[in-house]
């Protein structure tokens, strides 16, 4: 499966908590990523500095839903329980 252009949610929904080039300390869940272009799409895609976290992502049929609510959603979800731990 492959992302849906323009989605982003798993570059919003969800917080990193390793450092980001421009956010040193990670983002909060909920936060757009300063490294989303205007279109939605990575700016460190494929270079070394993105995040582990970020590149361990696989796009599937169970987080991303068939919309970007649905992607959301899931991810707010895994989020809240995740941070419950």
């Amino acid at each position: 499966m492959e992302c849906r252009v323009g989605c982003a949610a798993c570059c919003i929904a969800p917080s990193i908590s390793s450092k980001i080039p421009g956010l040193p300390n990670g983002k909060p869940a909920g936060v757009r990523c300063v490294q989303l272009s205007d279109d939605n799409k990575c700016k460190l895609f494929g270079k070394k500095e993105r995040p582990t976290v970020c590149s361990s992502l696989m796009p599937s049929n169970e987080m991303c839903g068939k919309t970007t609510k649905e992607a959301y959603l899931y991810l707010e979800y895994l989020e809240m329980y995740t941070s419950q731990k």
